[in-house]
């Protein structure tokens, strides 16, 4: 494994439990959060379809999802449900090894989530076939040397949708290095090294890392520096591509997956910029758009680098896991559902897809034991 954790370090605001009042209590009300994911789960064995799928026969991206926050929220990979979807999942294996539909658009985003999920239910080694034809998959999907890509391109480390071209983004590469992780490799492995490459193309950061031209450098990160580059959140009067919230902790998080420890510039920057746009009301930079999965990412980086409490730019000390849980317990429907009722951009109109986001999110809230 590549993670790294930040424990008893104060960093630009973030305050880990050895600076926390003894008697000080983390995290939402343990009764509450247990009521409102099991109204949750409740509601996916519902809406599970006779496949063992969620949502329709190709949406094997949000079925691995939906498996994933069933298996973060302690259902049993036995549990008939959860068994039912895993062996889909399984199932899909294709012969070039994409875990996906074999006309799949969006082949290695599927194959990432897929096989990091299959990873987390592999006992007595039943999946250990799909998990390495998947893993063989992805590692193929990277820009580098053998795509005939040399490292000073905007595309070199990154991943996209799938082998048959395109660009490479933040959001393909996030999957694809959790996909790693999760399988064993570590911050010496040659696909680790290359994906850092690009995520520091992706920041908004003028360093030996980044030798682009950066009209920006806020430390914040965007979509993708390929092709042109590109930021769903717009550029700068300058002509920037502008930093937002999700991307900026999805690049935040793999650089520490990566390796990289607090005191590199990349590291200090990200988390200066996550202070300054502290939220829990909005996707930062793009408002409503992509705001469950900006809980997501913000809820597994926070929980990845194990901060209690974040200090905004106003000096207001924040437990961000109270803070999130209790927004998305005030956001749940009464079906037990979560829908992004502003935004049904990135399918966030789809419940299930937006169900998965607010649990995974709410695993990361969960109050942390005492050491």
């Amino acid at each position: 494994m590549f993670r790294l954790f930040l424990g008893g370090m104060c960093l630009l605001g973030f305050h880990v439990p050895a600076l926390m009042a003894a008697d000080e209590p983390l995290g939402p009300d343990p009764q509450k959060l247990a009521k409102v994911r099991q109204k949750a789960i409740t509601y996916l064995r519902t809406a599970q379809r006779d496949d063992g799928g969620w949502t329709a026969p190709n949406a094997t991206g949000i079925t691995a999802l939906v498996a994933q926050a069933l298996l973060d929220s302690g259902v049993a990979r036995t549990d008939p449900a959860l068994a039912k979807a895993l062996d889909l999942l399984a199932g899909l294996l294709q012969p070039d090894g994409r875990i996906s539909a074999a006309d799949s658009r969006i082949p290695g985003y599927e194959t990432a989530i897929a096989l990091t999920t299959l990873q987390a239910a592999n006992a007595s080694g039943k999946y250990d076939k799909a998990i390495a034809a998947g893993e063989n998959f992805l590692r193929g999907l990277q820009f580098d040397e053998s795509k005939k890509t040399e490292p000073g391109d905007a595309s070199y480390g990154g991943i996209g949708y799938g082998p048959s071209g395109g660009r490479p983004d933040l959001s393909n590469t996030v999957f694809f290095l959790e996909a790693l992780e999760a399988t064993g490799a570590n911050s010496d492995d040659p696909a680790v090294k290359k994906a850092l490459i690009f995520l520091s193309r992706c920041q908004n950061l003028e360093s030996e890392f980044n030798p682009g031209k950066n009209t920006v450098n806020d430390g914040g990160f965007f979509y993708t520096p390929a092709a042109g580059g590109n930021s769903p959140s717009g550029n700068t009067p300058e002509g920037g591509l502008r930093s937002y919230g999700s991307m900026t902790y999805a690049g935040l998080k793999s650089m520490v997956y990566a390796g990289l420890t607090p005191d590199d510039q990349r590291v200090a920057a990200a988390l200066a910029w996550i202070r300054k746009h502290y939220t829990v009301s909005e996707n930062p930079g793009m408002g409503q758009n992509g705001l469950f999965y900006y809980y997501f990412l913000f809820a597994k980086s926070l929980g990845t680098l194990k901060l209690d409490q974040v200090e905004d730019a106003s000096q207001a000390k924040h437990d961000w896991r109270k803070e999130l849980a209790e927004h998305l317990f005030a956001q749940q429907q009464a079906n037990g559902s979560w829908v992004n009722s502003k935004s049904s951009r990135w399918m966030e109109g789809d419940p299930n897809l937006v169900t998965a986001y607010a649990l995974t999110a709410l695993k990361s809230c969960e109050p942390p034991t005492k050491e």
